[in-house]
């Protein structure tokens, strides 16, 4: 696995804790977000590689800053 992958599967295990933390489906929080609700899935599945602007969108859909979206264990 490489170290981005690595990444992406972290970010996307912290966007779906905090989205079910917020009690939101992935439809809902993707039409919160503007968004395609199979995009949200991979992004959580850690198969996407989300822009700066996209992961801005998603902190936003959550209610929360981006240092908050990034604030997840890296020894995971």
């Amino acid at each position: 696995m490489k170290a981005s992958d690595s990444i992406k599967v972290h970010l996307g295990q912290r966007v779906k804790l905090l989205r079910l933390q917020v009690g939101l489906s992935q439809e809902a929080f993707a039409d919160r977000c503007g968004l395609d609700r199979t995009y949200i899935s991979g992004i959580e599945r850690g198969v996407r590689n989300p822009t700066l602007e996209v992961l801005y969108i998603i902190a936003t859909g959550l209610s929360i800053d981006l240092p908050t979206l990034f604030a997840f264990d890296h020894s995971v």
